[in-house]
């Protein structure tokens, strides 16, 4: 495992299943399109697995069983989930439990903070906008400000730019081991947030990163002793 400097310039976070928890807008939407092709809805438990491999996954997830006897095709209905998503983006989505305090108290450390995402501008500029997390992200990394998505470490390096920060200073927090893996080639230390939206067959151990958290409210406490931070 990667040594790791005792000091910290910056938290990253990945942004669905992570920092914000969207999923309660993916499954409110999904149904909306259920319903327009006369299908039952679909329970929570069901779709939350699919939410952090974006729209395409959910609405596969959702309808892929039902081809044979609904009208629209897998892309139309991508394409409409999108276009609801995109009017709806911030209706029952709020930052994880923890997550308010943790910004508080990095802000009151002066340790500034970004988030690197694989969601299109598009979605994640009125998300946050609408969501006015304080303080407010230094670094908003998306797919359009870089060549290579995560699991490339592109974007957190691009994020330490903006930030000023070194990436063996800083953490990277996400859901996925794509995240886990971006972060790790990046060199930073890396935190699995196993409350976030995970593959029933997926084993987090294997993701390899430093630290796994089973909910939000355990990171400052971490990110404090990790550091040695008072």
């Amino acid at each position: 495992m990667t040594l790791h400097s005792k000091q910290l310039e910056a938290v990253l976070f990945d942004l669905d299943g992570t920092l914000i928890d969207t999923a309660a807008d993916f499954h409110r939407i999904i149904n909306i399109l259920r319903e327009e092709q006369n299908l039952p809805p679909i329970s929570y438990e069901a779709l939350l697995p699919s939410v952090s491999d974006g729209a395409r996954a959910m609405v596969e997830t959702a309808f892929s069983a039902h081809l044979s006897t609904i009208s629209a095709s897998l892309e139309d209905l991508q394409a409409r989930m999108l276009a609801l998503y995109l009017e709806q983006t911030c209706v029952d989505s709020h930052p994880f439990n923890g997550i308010t305090d943790l910004l508080h108290w990095l802000g009151e450390q002066s340790i500034p903070w970004g988030v690197v995402t694989n969601k299109p501008w598009l979605y994640t500029e009125p998300l946050m906008k609408q969501l006015n997390l304080q303080p407010s992200a230094g670094s908003l990394i998306c797919p359009e400000h870089i060549q290579y998505k995560k699991p490339d470490p592109e974007g957190l390096l691009l994020a330490c730019q903006q930030l000023n920060c070194e990436p063996q200073h800083c953490v990277y927090v996400g859901d996925h081991i794509r995240d886990i893996e971006a972060g790790n080639r990046a060199g930073m230390l890396t935190i699995a947030a196993a409350y976030g939206y995970i593959n029933d067959d997926e084993d987090i151990s294997d993701w390899n990163s430093n630290y796994c958290i089973t909910q939000a409210t355990e990171l400052q406490p971490l990110l404090a002793r990790h550091y040695n931070i008072h």
